[in-house]
């Protein structure tokens, strides 16, 4: 049943993310990939919420298969931020490569913990 759950997540995952990045891409003129940074951190901290619910028991285990790895999963993408990030630097935006890497890992990691801490406040 879990992979049901996983598939069921990321059929709403996969197409948010689509939608997402083409939707915050377009309202920004500008070589950094704002789309996929967006996807990216929401997604680290719905992760973030939905681990500190199950952890909390305020939430089953099988909302994180549904939520966490289904959903989160589609909806993050560590391959696009890479390529972007590697593409930014070829390209001579060495700066904007940088902070691409930078901030996502910084903002995704503060997404986390954000979500985690706001699942203990509400359900701890």
């Amino acid at each position: 049943m879990t992979w049901a759950l996983v598939i069921i997540g990321a059929m709403a995952g996969a197409p948010a993310r689509y939608l997402t990045d083409r939707a915050v891409q377009k309202r920004h003129d500008t070589v950094f990939p704002w789309g996929t940074f967006t996807v990216n951190v929401a997604g680290c901290l719905v992760l973030g919420l939905v681990t500190g619910a199950v952890a909390a028991g305020a939430a089953p285990s099988r909302v994180q298969s549904l939520v966490g790895t289904g959903l989160c999963g589609a909806l993050t993408t560590y391959s696009t931020f890479s390529y972007e990030t590697l593409r930014l630097a070829q390209d001579g935006a060495r700066f904007f490569a940088a902070a691409n890497a930078l901030g996502s890992v910084a903002a995704g990691l503060g997404a986390a913990f954000t979500g985690t801490a706001l699942a203990q406040a509400v359900w701890g």
